[in-house]
């Protein structure tokens, strides 16, 4: 699923718990933040430490889309593991 906050994106994984499967728990795999003077989304990915990292091999894009595609493509095994 996603959702947008302010200038952001973020893309999050929603699934039952393993012990409880009444319950949905969310986990955050990327997020796009616009920069409105640079005319660029910066991406960042989610570390195991629950911050959201820079993602060093593209930073940033032009557009929106490429970011999608640089999350589904998942090169660097930082978004989906």
């Amino acid at each position: 699923s996603y959702r947008i906050d302010g200038q952001s994106i973020e893309i999050f994984e929603l699934r039952p718990m393993w012990n409880d499967p009444a319950k949905i728990t969310e986990s955050s795999i990327a997020k796009a933040t616009y920069v409105k003077s640079k005319g660029e989304w910066k991406i960042y990915w989610m570390k195991s430490d629950l911050k959201w990292q820079s993602y060093e091999p593209m930073p940033s894009v032009k557009e929106l889309s490429s970011f999608t595609e640089t999350v589904a493509a998942d090169e660097y095994s930082c978004f989906w593991g």
